[in-house]
């Protein structure tokens, strides 16, 4: 079957619901967009996600657009996990006032194919029957296409091992069970699984295997309350700002250093991985606290001995567990990403591609927000925006993967500014700097106004040695 329409997106999640809301400014009401989602609702991957998840920021400044929340709870307020899926709903509602939505939830995207001024989209429905959708334009709003963390496979079967988005930690047969607890990884979700068995439990045996270690924006001070919201030091705008004057390409070392000092909380004594997540120093406290130990090591298996229960850790060290012990999987959900890499935008301008491969924001809610009004002003091929394969990066030097998304997102700001109308950067409810008073607010934009060519040539030598050190791409599109 055969049907056609003025717009496909492709993903119900962050980035679809941004590319969506771009679109209602450019279609009318009588003008149809069909969406199309492998899941059975609107939330992309929240749906899959953990249950005692919460946003990261303060949640007003996580949406679509510039569409405020109905919770009614005070700013700095993190949403859980079954809020975000209702304001995401609240948003397709919203969207739908502007221009029509038919949303296929359990649809399949298979490929698509340019033909003159149309795209054909072919998709396998809920039932498994092949469609195609004729349209002028597609966004395909994969995101970072997370998918949930299995169990790790061990050779042990004295443990339970358990992953987060399959066990809900604070609820049934680890709730009902005394027997330690081992968290493994040391990132964002080994954190929030940390703080929801210590705060759930108090008293229980929490043990946790860091890897390397991370370290976090402290959140305290990236969103701070009272009056030190209204006259504190530097907002964030100001922090990339002074992070891409540092930074050159080659210095990732030094400017680590100085940012985790003034900007960073951690609780591990190695800290030797960062990726933006964030944590406030009294979630640290509370983690620290009820920890019983911490293992700097990576965990390669747990085995059954005659008489012990082991760990067995990469260095080649060992550490007998309590058997009957639950083992958490806590590892980073990135290092999952295999997917092929495909330009953010088809030789045609008709195609656009929201995903890690060819990043041009640190965030895809962003990178949506901006190529979807870039693909309806058709100018996505005119400006020579930098994409950057964040996953061949990260496999090859994470380190400086943070810094490196911060020049691109500074540098392709600056492209796009010079190129779109103000409305566009008005409407963006995304920015962090909107945390602050107006007067802040203004400032930090009016500083990005005075410097954003000046600092271009800087940035534009930084990203491009970044690609030549590690043979990453990270330049404009070829071709």
């Amino acid at each position: 079957m055969t049907e056609s329409s003025d717009l496909c997106v492709v993903g119900a999640g962050i980035a679809g619901l941004n590319a969506l809301f771009v679109a209602s400014r450019y279609l009318r009401h009588d003008q149809k967009v069909i969406l199309i989602d492998r899941r059975r609702r609107v939330g992309g991957m929240w749906i899959d996600t953990y249950p005692y998840v919460r946003l990261h920021q303060p949640h007003p400044i996580f949406t679509a657009g510039n569409i405020e929340w109905t919770l009614g709870r005070e700013r700095s307020y993190l949403a859980t996990k079954d809020e975000v899926l209702g304001h995401f709903a609240h948003c397709l509602d919203e969207i739908n006032t502007k221009v029509t939505v038919d949303a296929r939830y359990g649809w399949e995207f298979v490929s698509e194919e340019q033909i003159g001024a149309t795209v054909r989209v072919t998709c396998r429905d809920a039932d498994g029957e092949t469609r195609v959708v004729e349209t002028p334009r597609l966004i395909k709003a994969y995101g970072l296409r997370v998918t949930p963390n299995q169990p790790l496979e061990l050779s042990s079967s004295r443990v339970h091992s358990v992953s987060p988005d399959y066990c809900d930690v604070r609820d049934g047969e680890i709730r009902d069970s005394d027997a330690p607890v081992w968290i493994i990884g040391g990132g964002k979700t080994a954190m929030d699984t940390a703080h929801a068995v210590i705060t759930r439990y108090p008293g229980r045996e929490v043990n946790l295997v860091a890897g390397s270690g991370t370290f976090f924006n402290n959140r305290d001070r990236f969103f701070p309350k009272g009056i030190r919201r209204w006259w504190g030091v530097g907002t964030l705008g100001d922090i990339a700002f002074e992070m891409c004057q540092r930074f050159d390409g080659t210095n990732e070392a030094e400017v680590r250093s100085w940012y985790r000092s003034a900007y960073g909380t951690w609780l591990t004594p190695q800290t030797g991985n960062f990726l933006l997540g964030m944590l406030s120093e009294a979630e640290n406290r509370t983690i620290g606290a009820g920890l019983n130990d911490v293992i700097m090591d990576h965990l390669v298996d747990v085995v059954d001995r005659n008489d012990t229960t082991d760990l067995v850790l990469r260095s080649g060290a060992t550490k007998t567990i309590q058997p009957g012990s639950w083992i958490i999987n806590c590892t980073g959900y990135l290092t999952n990403f295999e997917h092929p890499y495909e330009p953010y935008v088809s030789p045609g301008g008709a195609v656009i591609s929201i995903q890690p491969r060819s990043a041009t924001m640190h965030l895809t809610s962003f990178m949506a927000y901006f190529t979807s009004h870039l693909l309806f002003l058709d100018k996505l091929n005119e400006i020579p925006l930098y994409e950057l394969d964040m996953q061949d990066l990260l496999d090859k030097n994470k380190p400086v993967l943070p810094y490196t998304l911060f020049s691109l997102v500074q540098y392709n700001l600056g492209l796009i500014f010079d190129s779109v109308p103000r409305q566009v950067f008005s409407e963006c409810g995304l920015d962090f700097d909107r945390w602050y008073p107006w007067h802040r607010r203004t400032a930090g934009a009016l500083r990005f106004v005075r410097t954003h060519r000046g600092q271009r040539e800087h940035l534009r030598r930084t990203l491009d040695t970044v690609g030549e050190r590690f043979n990453v791409r990270c330049g404009p599109l070829v071709g």
